[in-house]
């Protein structure tokens, strides 16, 4: 299994971080891509890949809770690694207006030029949506020259949403929310089937049920795959093989 979003390179997996890495091996985790959050995370970012290299593969990019008043400086230092590097995603990248609008501006600037930083290094990207939806996908839609690829990761749209996102050629990140009992993703996602879909586990967030609460890892993501093989009715070694497909064909094109 491929778990596509992770960020198991934050302080809460200081203590035990190889046992983090050790345990998602165990459970079948054959790659994990780390977003990077901001230009003060990327040496962890691109420590963790080095000292992992069969497992760990870093991607760079500002994320959009991040954008503030030095927002230009911190794309900066983002851009002169990302473009010096090696590097398999611009992400994590994108718009939240859950906690704070004050930013907006900066933050659709910034997704903007991140944006066309991936199309010059034809690389996909990974998108940070928080009531902010619709923006991005029309913005992906202003971008989209056939070169722009990529993924919105924990993706908790609607169906007519999840279209309008595979239309453009993007995969849906499914995550732990598609465990929870209350979760209208789980309709949705029975809905539009698996075909463009990549699991992820936003390790330390949102841990699957039945560790919901509980700081999660790579580990889990089992419990996703299994849960997306109830909605769509296919044995879990199906859904398995479909989004690992995907997830290759996305990040590591060259392999698939």
């Amino acid at each position: 299994m491929i778990d596509t979003h992770a960020h198991l390179f934050e302080k809460r997996f200081k203590e035990d971080r190889d046992e983090v890495v050790q345990r998602a091996r165990k459970a079948g985790i054959k790659k994990i891509l780390l977003p990077n959050i901001d230009a003060g995370t990327m040496d962890a970012t691109d420590g963790l890949a080095e000292d992992y290299p069969d497992i760990c593969f870093a991607a760079m990019g500002l994320h959009p809770t991040h954008v503030r008043e030095d927002y230009k400086d911190q794309l900066d230092a983002i851009k002169a690694r990302l473009f010096s590097g090696k590097y398999y995603a611009v992400g994590e990248i994108g718009i939240d207006l859950y906690w704070d609008t004050h930013f907006k501006d900066e933050q659709i600037d910034a997704f903007l030029t991140q944006v066309r930083w991936a199309k010059e290094l034809n690389l996909p990207i990974i998108i940070h949506a928080r009531n902010s939806l619709d923006l991005l996908i029309d913005l992906v839609r202003s971008e989209q020259d056939g070169v722009l690829r990529g993924v919105f990761h924990c993706f908790t749209g609607d169906t007519p949403q999840a279209r309008a996102i595979m239309d453009l050629g993007f995969m849906l990140g499914i995550g732990g929310i598609v465990t929870f009992r209350s979760a209208d993703l789980s309709r949705v996602v029975a809905e539009i089937g698996a075909d463009r879909l990549v699991l992820e586990t936003d390790a330390p967030y949102l841990a699957p049920a039945p560790f919901r609460g509980k700081r999660n890892e790579s580990a889990f993501l089992p419990y996703i795959r299994d849960k997306v093989a109830e909605l769509v009715h296919m044995p879990a070694e199906e859904v398995e093989t479909i989004t690992d497909n995907n997830a290759e064909m996305l990040f590591w094109p060259q392999k698939a």
